[in-house]
């Protein structure tokens, strides 16, 4: 099969995925407990029956539940729109539009940095196997990976805000001061050091265990014992075989974590009080802000698709063993 026609195929594929995943959704939450109009425009038993019907049509929640679920597929995929916020009264897409480059800047960078550690790491620590660096490593790992990530973010503003009043608190930008041109960007910036360090550190030791355990298990393969057999040097063996056959679970990983990355990191974005896509979603699901939440995983399963795709394709280009389809 070529890798046009296998690339095609996984679009496809992908494509129902995303109608599955989506529809799945809309059910779940559309049967939840909980009345939007409750949350947003207050209790209906002290509102009016002509307000809360009028809230009812205006929204689309008079009509059945299989009429908005067509009518709401029709519109995303046919229009582009994905509705109108309930609480905001604006559109869905303007509202991630809005927060989704902060929310980028915190995921990307903290996926790009855990990835790149976390593979350093892991390929060290496997060439040091039960010595005491690998032990650290792997303790510290463990102990990263056991800390609840809320706790490691107030960890890390009670030692570098309030203590060292090296970074600030919370928040995008210097509201009292605020800034303008470069000095606005690197303000940004600065604020958003302690939200990626704890990121970052929160997904290290994924890719650290993943590399490590592939690693260790690739030297015990009959081509690594091959290789020491006529003389090869052991640095360029981990270089030459073991990093290349290492590489691929966590590049898989990484490219999932990325397509999560677009609905943002609500804990840290909480603790930190980053603007970003994951306290909308947040809000939206404590305001039962139907579209705003579908928007969200809408937007989620798009990039976990293509995602997905690019990866399969990566795949191919490091491992020259994986076929794009049929017989091998």
């Amino acid at each position: 099969m070529s890798l046009v026609r296998h690339t095609s195929k996984k679009i496809a594929q992908g494509f129902f995925v995303i109608i599955i995943s989506i529809s799945i959704i809309f059910f779940l939450i559309n049967l939840a407990p909980g009345d939007p109009i409750q949350f947003v425009a207050g209790d209906p038993i002290f509102l009016s029956k002509e307000l809360v019907d009028y809230y009812r049509k205006m929204w689309g929640l008079d009509k059945p539940l299989y009429e908005r679920f067509l009518i709401y597929l029709s519109n995303v995929f046919l229009r582009g729109d994905l509705g109108y916020s309930y609480r905001y009264s604006a559109p869905v897409i303007e509202l991630i539009k809005e927060r989704l480059p902060v929310t980028l800047l915190l995921t990307v960078v903290s996926n790009v940095l855990a990835f790149i550690l976390g593979v350093a790491l892991g390929l060290y620590a496997s060439r040091k196997y039960t010595k005491l660096s690998d032990n650290l490593l792997s303790l510290v790992s463990f102990i990263l990976n056991s800390t609840p990530t809320f706790l490691l973010g107030i960890v890390l503003m009670l030692a570098f805000s309030i203590h060292l009043k090296i970074f600030p608190v919370s928040g995008l930008i210097d509201v009292r001061n605020p800034k303008t041109g470069f000095m606005y960007y690197f303000d940004i910036l600065y604020h958003s050091v302690l939200p990626i360090a704890t990121l970052t550190f929160v997904l290290l030791p994924m890719y650290f265990k993943v590399v490590r355990d592939t690693a260790l298990q690739q030297l015990g393969e009959d081509y690594v014992i091959l290789c020491r057999a006529i003389g090869l040097d052991e640095g360029r063996i981990f270089k030459k075989h073991i990093f290349r056959n290492s590489i691929l679970p966590p590049i898989t990983l990484f490219m999932l974590q990325l397509g999560y990355s677009v609905a943002g990191a609500a804990i840290t974005e909480t603790v930190f009080g980053w603007p970003g896509v994951g306290r909308l979603l947040l809000d939206a699901i404590y305001q039962r802000d139907y579209p705003v939440i579908l928007g969200v995983y809408l937007l989620v399963s798009i990039s976990i698709v293509a995602l997905s795709i690019i990866a399969d394709l990566v795949y191919t280009i490091l491992d020259p063993r994986i076929k794009t389809g049929g017989a091998s």
